[in-house]
Order: C-alpha cells, then sequence, then structure tokens
C-alpha cells in the first residue's frame, strides 16, 4: 500500500481494478471522502476547502460558498490575425485546444501553444503580461510562428513544460492527434502521435500512442509522479465518456491496450443536458498546492449535424472538479465555472473548452485562458463536417479568480467556526487567505481531547483583520513549533467574510511548498519554493 502526501492510503492494485461503473448515471463515488485518514498531513501546500476533507464537521459553524472566475473586460485575448488563422482552408480560428497555456520560467514569458484554423496548423504566441499577444517569426516554416509542418494538422491533445525531467532536450511535451478522416468508412479510433523538445519550437516526433477518440489529452500528477492519458471512448448508451492510463514516463503513459486502461469518468445524474442528454467532452487536470484540479467540459448539444448545418458552435461549458488521490474527482457544484454566453454575435457562443496548464498564478489571482467559438453562420458545408462554420472564428478568452479562490468557508454568524480534523505538519508558522469584512479572524489549537493549547488559545491570538491572499496568523508568545506530531486541531473563528484556505510552513516569507499549476511572473519551477 502507498500513502500519500496528504495521509491518503491507496489499495493495491493502484489505479484501482474494478472499473468505473458505465451502466448507471448515479455520482461516481470519492472512497478517501468516504473512509478518510485518521491524520492529515498538511505539510505541502495550502490547504483549500473544495470538499470536506479537512473539516470536522460536526464542530464546524460556516457554511462554504464557491466562487467562479470574472472574465477579462478585455476579451478575447487572443484572435485570429494571421494569414494561417484566417486562411480560407479552414474555419477561422486561434485556439488553445490541442495546446496548452503556461508561464515559461526559463524565458520569463507567457507562453501559448495553440491551433490556428481549426484543425489547420499548431502554432506558438508569446507574451510579456498575458494579454497582450504576440507571433514570433519562427524558423519551422519560415515567415510564420508555426512549430510544426503544413503537412501535421492538429485536433486533439496537450502541449506541457515538463519540469521534472533531467533531460533539457525534453522540456516540453505534446500528445497530438490528428483529424478523424473524411468517410465512409468512418474512422474515429486511432493513434496519436507523441513529440518532445528542448525550446518548445522544435519537435522530435518520438512515436505513437494506443488508440483513442478525438478530444483526448494528457497531464502529470506530481503528488504520485505519474504522467495521465485522459482518452475519450463511445460508450454506447452515456456517449463521449473517459479512461485512463498512467505511467512513469510521458512515453510509458501513452502506451496502453483496450486491456490495460481502465473505465473512469463520465456524466452523472446532477450534469444537465439543453439539446439531448449530456456528455462528457473532456477532460484537462492540473496540480495546484496541494490537491490536483479538474475542469470537466460537459457538451449540453446540439448534435454535431444541428450545427454543421447552422453554422453555429454547440454547446459545452467547464465545470470545477477535485482530487486527492489523483483518480477520483468529486464534483459538489454544478454551476459553469466557465461558461459560454449562449448570445448570437458573442464571440464565446458557444464550445467553452480547456487546454493544457490553462491556470496560472499572477500575483494574487489565478488566471485561466480558455477558447470558445462565435461560429460562421454563412459558411455551411453539408459534404465535409472539417470547415463548417459551426467551428469558426474561435479564439482564447481570459477568466480572473481570486488566489485559492475556488470556494470558501463563510460565517452565517457571529463567532463561527471551522475546525478542522487532526492534523500533521512539518512547519511553525501559520498563514491564511481570507477576507474578514471588517471582523477579526482568530484562531486556536486544541488538544485531542478539545482543550486549547497553552499559548495557543483564541485569548492568545493577534488574529488577522483585512483582506489578504497571505497573512500571517501570530500567538503572543509562541507558535506551533513542536507540534507537527501532536495530532492537533486547528479552530478558525470569524464573525463575517471568506476563509479560502490555509497552510503551516516555516518559511518567514509564506511559501507553501505547493504545486503552482502552470507557474507564473515571479515562480520558479513547478512549486511555491
Amino acid at each position: 500500500m502507498t500513502t500519500l502526501h496528504n495521509g491518503i492510503t491507496l489499495p493495491q492494485p493502484w489505479p484501482p481494478a474494478q472499473h468505473a461503473d458505465f451502466t448507471h448515471t448515479q455520482p461516481l463515488p470519492v472512497p478517501y471522502l468516504e473512509a478518510l485518514p485518521e491524520v492529515i498531513d498538511v505539510s505541502l501546500g495550502r490547504q483549500l476547502f473544495v470538499d470536506d476533507f479537512l473539516l470536522d464537521i460536526r464542530n464546524t459553524s460556516m457554511a462554504r460558498v464557491f466562487h467562479r472566475p470574472v472574465k477579462h473586460t478585455g476579451n478575447p485575448v487572443h484572435f485570429p490575425q494571421s494569414a494561417e488563422e484566417t486562411c480560407a482552408e479552414f474555419p477561422a480560428c486561434a485556439i488553445s485546444k490541442a495546446g496548452g497555456v503556461w508561464f515559461d520560467d526559463r524565458d520569463q514569458l507567457f507562453k501559448m501553444w495553440y491551433m490556428t484554423g481549426y484543425l489547420g496548423y499548431a502554432a506558438l504566441a508569446t507574451s510579456r503580461d498575458g494579454i497582450h499577444w504576440e507571433r514570433p517569426e519562427l524558423d519551422v516554416c519560415p515567415g510564420t510562428n508555426l512549430i510544426l509542418p503544413k503537412d501535421v494538422h492538429p485536433d486533439s491533445g496537450a502541449v506541457l513544460i515538463d519540469h521534472a525531467t533531467d533531460n533539457p532536450q525534453e522540456r516540453y511535451k505534446m500528445l497530438l492527434r490528428e483529424p478523424n478522416p473524411m468517410g465512409p468508412p468512418w474512422i474515429d479510433h486511432f493513434h496519436a502521435r507523441l513529440f518532445t523538445s528542448p525550446d518548445g519550437i522544435h519537435w522530435r516526433d518520438d512515436g505513437k500512442s494506443g488508440p483513442m477518440d478525438d478530444r483526448s489529452t494528457m497531464y502529470y500528477d506530481p503528488f504520485r509522479r505519474k504522467w495521465v492519458q485522459s482518452i475519450r471512448m463511445w460508450d454506447s448508451t452515456l456517449g463521449r465518456t473517459r479512461y485512463y492510463h498512467e505511467g512513469d514516463t510521458f512515453i510509458e503513459s501513452a502506451t496502453w491496450t483496450k486491456e490495460t486502461m481502465r473505465k473512469w469518468l463520465r456524466v452523472d445524474c446532477f450534469d444537465q443536458g439543453k439539446c439531448h442528454l449530456p456528455q462528457l467532452y473532456n477532460f484537462d487536470a492540473f496540480p495546484y498546492e496541494s490537491l490536483m484540479l479538474g475542469f470537466h467540459q460537459i457538451l449540453h448539444g446540439p448534435w454535431n449535424q444541428v450545427g454543421e448545418r447552422s453554422g453555429l458552435p454547440k454547446l459545452t461549458e467547464l465545470y470545477l472538479s477535485s482530487s486527492r488521490d489523483g483518480y477520483h474527482w468529486h464534483r459538489p457544484d454544478r454551476t459553469p465555472f466557465i461558461g459560454a454566453r449562449r448570445e448570437y454575435g458573442s464571440w464565446e457562443y458557444g464550445y467553452v473548452e480547456s487546454s493544457a496548464g490553462m491556470c496560472l498564478v499572477v500575483g494574487d489571482e489565478l488566471w485561466f485562458y480558455y477558447s470558445a467559438y462565435a461560429g460562421e453562420p454563412e459558411r455551411i458545408t453539408p459534404d465535409n463536417w472539417r470547415t463548417s462554420g459551426t467551428y469558426g472564428n474561435g479564439a482564447v478568452g481570459l477568466a480572473r479568480l481570486r488566489r485559492d479562490g475556488f470556494a470558501s468557508m463563510r460565517p452565517a454568524f457571529p463567532t463561527a467556526v471551522v475546525q478542522t480534523r487532526k492534523l500533521r505538519f512539518k512547519g511553525t508558522r501559520l498563514y491564511v487567505n481570507a477576507a474578514t469584512s471588517g471582523s477579526r479572524l482568530q484562531v486556536q489549537a486544541i488538544d485531542e481531547h478539545g482543550n486549547p493549547i497553552p499559548g495557543l488559545a483564541y485569548g492568545d491570538c493577534a488574529g488577522f483583520q483585512g483582506n489578504s491572499t497571505r497573512a500571517e496568523v501570530r500567538w503572543k508568545e509562541t507558535d506551533l513549533a513542536g507540534l507537527g506530531d501532536a495530532n492537533i486541531r486547528l479552530q478558525f473563528r470569524m464573525d463575517r467574510g471568506d476563509l479560502y484556505s490555509f497552510w503551516i510552513t516555516s518559511d518567514a516569507e509564506g511559501k507553501s511548498g505547493g504545486y503552482i499549476a502552470a507557474g507564473g511572473p515571479g515562480l520558479r519551477g513547478a512549486r511555491d519554493v
């Protein structure tokens, strides 16, 4: 058996040999929330309140509130402009689907790997501020910003910066599945291509994946040091679903058979269809602080042929999920995290999509880049779905959220409390991300019998009043030194406001040691260290 950084013990074999049940639509179980660890280790990263994992529910009187990002008023930040992006051969697009958005700490640039024209070419854009994007002239196809020859056409996949590799020639990794060919005969289940690169521009072909349907992607789980393939497969009842395969290396993760991959994710009875029953169109994930966060891209309809006849995009939207074991995903909030604007003429009328990386840490905010489509009703091509206006005028938008701001604990009355379960940790300093709305947040540590630890009671706590994504909470004469293995609980008390996260560290600047998704200005590598 393997014990994760947070105290969750994984049974063997792992991933679970028992496949997810696709015969019904009840929510898939999340075992670590049903059988919680006796003690939770919070040594790594900020601790988020996206579920009940951290909470002693019987002694917690604050309520959880989910939050959604605010879309940038200047959206879209990246849209079709170049000759390749507006080429008449393809619907006009400049979308990060099949690519990714990262902050490259080596070059100190925001980088976007994206698709020029729908099913057109693979390209790279860069930015110094994450809002204004440039198209550097590269030498792969001289005079353009393309990163692969024009005989390679991206449809699905992902581009990642690999901070864990020891091989500088493989710092960048790409999964690229080309489009389904025109039928008949219909072929929608075949191999993707694997590429690695030293600079994100010049790519080496490293072979093929196992067979997959379109819109398959990949990501890296640093907690278990596994590469994960998010494989789309068709189910006769549920339509689009996801299968799972992992490996110690990028190449191993992509080498699967029908017997080695696992049934994994699907829609459930809480997902809402609008034009037909919902389906799981795509799933992307990324590491943030102490857990994995994911985006379930839910398809609400209509059927492909309906959109292709109208030249308007299908409706898909992004829904937040979280995982603390890297395999089971918790989905308590079914409001779109990033939704479409189903208004004719809107640049984000439909087809809202995530991409690799996606979440960047920019100061006190999290920045989310997403693709969306306006469509092109004038472009109706009944004999060629690839060139239909339903995939036209795709662009990239930006949405911003407070750092750690996915969910908060909020008092409904004065002196409401959040009490944690038993904790293990290595640090001595307590930090919080909170907005107290004029009240004062106070914290005390209690022992296994519920008694305040001398020097660490509410009356000893200077507390915090204000609005900060990183504020240290101090006691008058002592700190948490020597208590890391004492199985203490923390109690947070506040009259008004929101508590977004807490963490325990020995770093005087409050660095959490947690993972920072796709990075950001001022940050190095994969972690906040």
